[in-house]
């Protein structure tokens, strides 16, 4: 055992990777990784064992606590939406600061999320949660129409699906429902609108840190228009809005983390941006996903050493993450429906396009993709540009260049791009 009490990270997959676990921990503190168990996490075994010791949970959670307090860890934290209920048990047998078990399942129950919101006057949305086929119809009820519908709990907007009409209404039901239960507990709510905003996304997402019940806007992020049902494609640093609405976005945020008992850490909070102003999509217990290679790209700040050093009970490293140019992100979806990546064609001429930084494929020509609705990415393309306007042709060129051909099970091909102001094309064969 070291010297030095370790940090303990609950460890599944989420919106950070085990590299930059490492990289964020160098110099900080040893690191345990709790690991649940999982595909993933049983893929990444030997990866883990090179960054830290490997606890893995088993048995009952008492058995877990009981073997992770004979690590003496000095914090914990993760980065797993699915992990946020256990580190929180964790961390309150192990009297370290993190969010409390009542936090934590405001943060991963949608419905109870939307409830607390609203009765904090932080931000009131019709909403309903659903397990039967009676409680559908009252829900589209109160809610009205046009509505959506998403899992209780989930992330990267699985079964996620827009209702705006009662034809709709029957084919999502036929969806999500067997012998008049649903699969899985739901939540229904009002569809917000958003404002005209072309060629960039109608929402962003706020960056927080909490620390002793204190909390600090660290960045406000752009967003590309999403992809239908709900999938995300990237974002960028700086956002494209002028300071005073930023201001309002980040009070909003700051406000939603309070009201959900937020003391320390973390969250990531994204926002609709609708012609009567802004409202709360979601709050998320921990760091965005890809933020932290924004962040380390565009200001040389690592945000797992920052959420490391609050999870420490220390005060935030850093202020407000201001990026002098505009960094972006991309990510090419993965079909809806079921199929194998054949070829990744362009990506070396991609990577010659002026302005781009970087382009990392995370799927192999051969691997089979379940497909759905969710946000999946088959790659990350990276870059920087002086502007928006700059920023947004520098990734239209690269995506140009850029193609995936896919096959499903019959053997049927077909080739898809994208560009960030339509929804794809493809040509069938």
């Amino acid at each position: 055992m070291s010297a030095t009490a370790p940090v303990a990270v609950v460890y599944d997959r989420g919106s950070v990777s085990a590299g930059e676990l490492a990289a964020g921990l160098a110099e900080v503190a040893p690191l345990v990784l709790v690991t649940a168990e999982s595909a993933h996490t049983a893929r990444m075994r030997p990866v883990l064992e090179q960054i830290g010791e490997v606890l893995p949970i088993g048995g009952t959670p008492e058995d877990t606590l009981r073997a992770l307090a004979r690590w003496r860890p000095q914090g914990i934290l993760t980065f797993a939406e699915s992990m946020i209920g256990t580190t929180a048990e964790l961390a309150a047998g192990l009297g370290l600061p993190y969010h409390t078990p009542e936090t934590a399942r405001l943060l991963t129950d949608k419905a109870e999320q939307r409830h607390r919101l609203g009765v904090t006057a932080v931000d009131t949305v019709r909403a309903r949660r659903v397990t039967t086929a009676a409680e559908w119809q009252d829900a589209l009820r109160h809610c009205g129409l046009p509505a959506v519908t998403k899992p209780v709990r989930g992330e990267g907007s699985r079964e996620t699906w827009a209702i705006p009409d009662r034809a709709a209404s029957a084919e999502v039901y036929e969806r999500l429902f067997v012998a008049g239960s649903a699969r899985e507990p739901l939540l229904v709510e009002e569809l917000l609108q958003g404002r005209p905003s072309s060629p960039y996304g109608d929402y962003v997402s706020v960056e927080t840190a909490s620390h002793h019940g204190e909390v600090t806007p660290i960045a406000v992020t752009g967003k590309y228009p999403l992809l239908p049902p709900f999938r995300e494609v990237g974002q960028f640093w700086p956002v494209h809005l002028g300071e005073s609405e930023q201001a309002v976005l980040t009070a909003l945020a700051s406000a939603a983390v309070k009201a959900l008992g937020v003391t320390t850490g973390i969250c990531h909070t994204e926002i609709k941006l609708t012609p009567a102003g802004p409202r709360i999509i979601e709050v998320n217990g921990r760091l965005g996903g890809h933020l932290n290679e924004l962040a380390r790209r565009s200001c040389g700040v690592d945000l797992v050493r920052t959420a490391v050093t609050l999870a420490l009970g220390r005060p935030l490293p850093h202020g407000v993450l201001s990026p002098r140019s505009v960094y972006f992100q991309y990510n090419s979806p993965v079909p809806e429906n079921a199929c194998r990546l054949v070829a990744t064609v362009g990506a070396a001429s991609v990577r010659a396009v002026p302005g781009v930084t970087g382009y990392r494929p995370y799927v192999r020509p051969g691997e089979v993709l379940a497909g759905g609705t969710g946000t999946q990415p088959l790659d990350l393309l990276t870059g920087e540009a002086p502007d928006h306007p700059t920023a947004m042709g520098v990734l239209n060129k690269a995506l140009s260049r850029l193609s995936h051909v896919f096959a499903d099970q019959y053997g049927r091909t077909w080739t898809t791009t994208n560009a960030v102001h339509s929804s794809g094309r493809s040509t069938e064969s």
